[in-house]
């Protein structure tokens, strides 16, 4: 697979390492201090993470292995201290396997420097709590209708059960998460689509982003479910790539990743060797035009080009489905998913 315009070591302006040929011991007194409860978890987890499959450890040579490291030290250095804002839905929710996949992806990241923001959906367990109040769910072109009685299930499941159950995730992995709804500091303000007649629907109109810089600053990796508030206090139900890729912007991120469950941009929806590595916002127009960006894609991509234009510098669309996809894309040459940038 060619390489990425722009994305080696070499264009990053990071010099090559140069070769290890022994490891130096620690001092005693560094060997003989105790690791904090967290830093030792967050160390064995991101190992974990890193060669998560015996087999494929056992068919490595310790030069493979360094070659690995090797190749994702210059971004490791270059996102430290960066925010990068990860939209979590899809397939990557429901699948208890990759659940923890992307878990500890979050975990990793967050252990060597990187500030992550994780903005989740949750629709297969709200139409798994509607059911059970004998809600039917209903959607309009694509978009869940809401009206009084689903909103209120729609609140309690984001921001309570899918949530609360993230943050505990990324706590037993070894991270520390704290939990918010777009109401708490009124973070996600919005205004209602009326003119869709789906009900307690909204479109975001501002993004106060303190409380979550405040976070990130502090060690913590928020876990945000895309609930806002109107003008009158009203809870209004987000689509959660819009709302991701608002609180991108508002950060001023380094990086927004959508997970979806598709490889990518694909030239052909049903050949997955025709994906784009790379795109650029003139590219995306042409393709949506051309008929080859179209249905569920087109959103993503109006949301991807829409923060690129408000300061974030990279978004990437990848697939929630493969494992460890989001390291793949982030700390790889090649990446696994379609990077689209300014």
């Amino acid at each position: 697979m060619a390489h990425r315009p722009g994305v080696d070591a070499a264009r990053m302006g990071f010099a090559p390492c140069p070769s290890v040929r022994s490891v130096r011991p620690e001092p005693a007194a560094s060997r003989s201090k105790p690791m904090s409860r967290r830093a030792e978890s967050c160390k064995v987890y991101a190992s974990e993470a890193l060669s998560s499959h015996a087999e494929i450890r056992a068919n490595l040579s310790n030069l493979d292995k360094v070659t690995i490291l090797s190749e994702a030290l210059p971004y490791l250095q270059k996102f430290r201290g960066k925010t990068i804002v990860v939209k979590y839905g899809g397939a990557a929710m429901k699948d208890p396997t990759l659940k923890a996949g992307v878990i500890s992806d979050i975990v990793l990241l967050s252990c060597v420097g990187i500030r992550v923001v994780l903005v989740h959906g949750g629709g297969p367990e709200i139409n798994k709590w509607l059911e059970k109040v004998g809600i039917k769910p209903e959607f309009k072109n694509g978009l869940r209708v809401t009206d009084a009685a689903t909103m209120e299930v729609v609140e309690m499941v984001l921001g309570g059960a899918v949530n609360k159950s993230l943050v505990s995730l990324i706590q037993q992995a070894g991270g520390s998460a704290v939990g918010f709804s777009g109401k708490d500091g009124s973070m996600l303000r919005a205004r209602q689509m009326v003119e869709k007649d789906i009900g307690f629907v909204g479109e975001v109109t501002k993004v106060e982003p303190s409380i979550l810089k405040y976070a990130v600053e502090s060690g913590y990796v928020p876990v945000v479910a895309t609930i806002a508030t109107d003008e009158k206090g009203q809870a209004l139900n987000i689509n959660a790539d819009t709302a991701a890729g608002e609180i991108a912007a508002a950060l001023q991120a380094e990086k927004l990743v959508l997970m979806t469950d598709v490889p990518g941009v694909l030239r052909d929806k049903n050949d997955v060797g025709t994906k784009f590595a790379s795109l650029n916002i003139r590219e995306c127009r042409e393709l949506v035009q051309q008929g080859i960006i179209a249905g569920g894609m087109i959103p993503k991509v109006e949301c991807c080009i829409r923060c690129l234009a408000q300061g974030v510098r990279a978004t990437h669309i990848i697939d929630g489905r493969a494992k460890h996809s989001i390291l793949m894309e982030l700390l790889t040459d090649e990446g696994v998913g379609t990077m689209i940038v300014g």
